[in-house]
Order: C-alpha cells, then sequence, then structure tokens
C-alpha cells in the first residue's frame, strides 16, 4: 500500500504513484471527465477520472465512475492514482488521474450548514463547521500562538503548573461561581487559578505559568463572553511594581504574534483579509484617571458614578492609541481600589488606587495584571474593606504568615486575543466548543 501524503506536501513531490485520504469537498460530475475536490487537514486537491467509453462512443461499465457519482460532500475516503503537475490547475498545480477510491466512512446526508447559516447553527454543528479552511485554520493560529508563549516562558526559566479546577472556596467573585456536589459536601468550579498561582510565590518557583480552563457563572450574552474559557496566567516574583508585569506581558504578546505572522501571516491576509502587526515595544500606558480625561476630550463620557472604563470608553481609548502612536494595544493603569480585590497592592500613599492594569487590545480588555500584595497584615486589613472574612481566607492568608517575596502578575483569555487579533466579531468563533448560559451541547 502506498504511503499516504498531506495535500500540503504534493507540490514537491515527484510525479508518480501517490495515495491521499481526506473527505470529499465538492464534485463535478461531467459527461467526459469527472472531478473530486479532496479536503485534508492541510489543505485541498483536485481527483481525475476520465470516463470510460466503448469504440462506439457508448459508456462502458464504469465502477469508478458509480462510484464518484454517488459520492456526498463529507465522505471520507483515501484515493490512489498518478500524481500530475499540471501549473494549469488552481489547487497547487497538481491533480491526481485516479485509479481507485477506498471508502472509509460514506456520508448519505447533506450538509445541515451552509455558507450563510447563523452562527448559533454553526455552533450545533460544529464539527462540520471547522471542516472550513478558515475556521480551521483558527486552532493552527491558537497552536502557534500557544507554542511561542510557551517558549518564551520555558526560555526564560519559568515553571509550568496546573492548578486544581475544583475549590473548597471562592477565588474571587462569590456572585459567579459554580456549584457542585463533591461527596459529602460542595466544592465550586475554579474561576481563576489566582491563589494558586500566588502559593507557587512562598514555595520558592519564583516563575510560573499556566494554560487552562477557567469558569464563570456569569449570565452575559455578549460577543466576549464565555461561562469556560481557557485562561493564560502567569505569575512572578521580586517585582518593584507592576510596572515588571507590564514588561512580562508585552514581551510575551510580541513574541506570539511574531511566530503568527512568521508561520500564518499571508493565510491570514488571504482568508481574513487581516494583516497581523506585531506590536512594538513598549506598548503604550495611561493612568485610567488621564484616560478617562482623554476619552472625554473625544466627545464621551464615562458614567461618573463608574470607577471603572466601560467598552465605549475602551473603544475610545483604543483609538487614541492608535491614533497617537499607531499601537493596537495600550495599558489602563492605577485603578481604583474600590473596583479591584483585596489581594491588590495600594499605592503607597493613596489607599484608593491600586498598582494595577488592564490590557485593551483593539478596543477590548483582554487582561488584568496586577503588584499582588504580600504583606499578610494589609491582606486582612483589604479584605475586611471588602466585607470579607479573614476566617474564611485562612488557608490563602496561610502562603503569606510563613514568607513571600513581592510578586504580581495577570490573567488573560486566550480566545479573545485570538478574536481580536483575527478581526472576528464573536468569541465562539475563536473558540472550540463554546459554552455559555445556554449552550452545553456539542
Amino acid at each position: 500500500m502506498t504511503e499516504r501524503t498531506l495535500i500540503k506536501n504534493l507540490a514537491a513531490t515527484a510525479e508518480g504513484p501517490i495515495s491521499v485520504s481526506g473527505w470529499v469537498d465538492t464534485v463535478r460530475d461531467q459527461k467526459k471527465v469527472q472531478f473530486v475536490v479532496l479536503r485534508d487537514e492541510s489543505g485541498a486537491t483536485q481527483l481525475v477520472h476520465p470516463r470510460l467509453f466503448n469504440e462506439d462512443g457508448t459508456p462502458a461499465e464504469d465502477a469508478l465512475a458509480d462510484t464518484i457519482s454517488g459520492l456526498l460532500a463529507g465522505t471520507f475516503l483515501t484515493a490512489t492514482g498518478e500524481l500530475k503537475h499540471d501549473e494549469r490547475v488552481k489547487l497547487g498545480g497538481v491533480e491526481i488521474k485516479l485509479d481507485g477510491l477506498a471508502l472509509a466512512t460514506e456520508t448519505t446526508l447533506d450538509s445541515p450548514i451552509a455558507d450563510d447559516s447563523g452562527i448559533d447553527k454553526r455552533m450545533d454543528w460544529r464539527f462540520l463547521d471547522l471542516r472550513v479552511p478558515k475556521n480551521a485554520l483558527i486552532f493552527r493560529i491558537q497552536t502557534t500562538l500557544e507554542h511561542a508563549w510557551r517558549s518564551y516562558w520555558v526560555e526564560h526559566d519559568f515553571v509550568e503548573l496546573h492548578t486544581p479546577k475544583l475549590m473548597a472556596s471562592a477565588s474571587e467573585s462569590k456572585a459567579e461561581l459554580f456549584e457542585v456536589e463533591y461527596f459529602e459536601t460542595k466544592a465550586y468550579l475554579s474561576q481563576s487559578p489566582q491563589f494558586f498561582k500566588q502559593m507557587a510565590q512562598p514555595a520558592g518557583f519564583g516563575k510560573i505559568f499556566e494554560v487552562g480552563p477557567a469558569f464563570r457563572a456569569d449570565p452575559s450574552f455578549t460577543s466576549r463572553h464565555a461561562t469556560e474559557f481557557t485562561s493564560v496566567d502567569s505569575e512572578i516574583s521580586w517585582i518593584d511594581s507592576h510596572e515588571d508585569v507590564m514588561k512580562l506581558h508585552e514581551e510575551l504578546l510580541v513574541a506570539g504574534f511574531q511566530a503568527v505572522k512568521d508561520k500564518h501571516g499571508a493565510e491570514i491576509e488571504a482568508l481574513f483579509g487581516v494583516e497581523v502587526t506585531v506590536p512594538t515595544l513598549p506598548f503604550p500606558r495611561i493612568p485610567l484617571a488621564e484616560a478617562k480625561k482623554v476619552v472625554a476630550e473625544r466627545g464621551y463620557e464615562v458614567p461618573r458614578h463608574d470607577d471603572d472604563m466601560d467598552p465605549e470608553g475602551e473603544r475610545q481609548i483604543a483609538a487614541w492609541a492608535k491614533e497617537t502612536y499607531g499601537h493596537e494595544f495600550v495599558f489602563l493603569t492605577d485603578y481604583a481600589s474600590s473596583i479591584r480585590p483585596f489581594y491588590h497592592m495600594r499605592h503607597e500613599g493613596d489607599e484608593s488606587l491600586t498598582n494595577s492594569y488592564d490590557l485593551i487590545f483593539n478596543g477590548v480588555e483582554i487582561s488584568t495584571g496586577a503588584q499582588r500584595e504580600h504583606r499578610v497584615d494589609k491582606l486582612i486589613e483589604q479584605a475586611k474593606g471588602k466585607g470579607l472574612d479573614p476566617e474564611e481566607l485562612d488557608f490563602y492568608l496561610d502562603f503569606f504568615r510563613y514568607g513571600v517575596p513581592p510578586h504580581g502578575g495577570f490573567g488573560m483569555g486566550l480566545s479573545r486575543v485570538l478574536m481580536l487579533m483575527l478581526h472576528l466579531p464573536n468569541l465562539r468563533e475563536t473558540t472550540y466548543l463554546f459554552r455559555g448560559p445556554t449552550r452545553l451541547l456539542p
């Protein structure tokens, strides 16, 4: 049996016997010749079969032609034949003159989705939706992005952790917890690895990272929220301020974007009409109070009762960063302590502000980072100020009672980064299998 060749390698393969495997994309069943476009995980190619005729011009018995005539899109098969190079062929300048087809699984159904199907219908049939080259490419980009990030971390002596996703208590907001039965008690799905990545600092790990699932019982139906998502987290010791965390964050993103541009830039431009821009260092930085003034000067007032920056404000400050610095990213820094978790370090001399930031990418927040408070007495004081009972946080506070270095880190949504990189309208497009308030299948 001829060894399988990936379609992407056909152009560099010499003419002769060949075997390819994949699924039927389209069939053109003509009177004198049949064409099948076969697609695999690497690309598409054209299979050709000239029909057989008797000497008098009548159709001859032709089992292969009958098989091709019965093919439906989606049928998985192996094709054997002769590889021919022909620059006139649009699909890679090659085609395969068929000797035979071996059907692995034969479909008898037409696809329930079409090019104009809505996103909910497409999500119902996600495994078919992902056969579309544009949609499949997203997850090759994701693989390249994660690999580049992991390479950066490993080259800089970070330790990879896998923190538990079943927790005895809330890591952040009690209002966004999924509660599950856990033997004779209750457990909660982790909203964030926050407490556990901080635990690595008194453990002496120094620098850590994790890419893993997180869960938020948030009943949002926006284009950028999910109830289960992949969180990209990092935490480092011996920092002087949140500036050290921002430096790590921007260097990591540059490494990832450069890798994506190098490997997929041309394909992204062809399929998405988007040029991947590798951001320059350093990213623009602006304190939140100043950012609100800039936004106001642009004609938009962030609601006065809101200590945060609202979505329209984020879009406006992103437009300002693009116009002023030619940059798709901007750090908003120095958030009010009223809207930040108790473990964010406060400004020295101004308890109303924190050593924290949000990172805005193409008008949308993708990450929150901060210097953490490492002094246990201050942590207890700040927890009480948030209405929390320190006794319920005792296991967390123990991390700090035995000594911990100054540290900080960030958490970032993977699907959001991809969505904004590719200028897509919805997080569902860049999530393999989306989970939201009304979706648990497939």
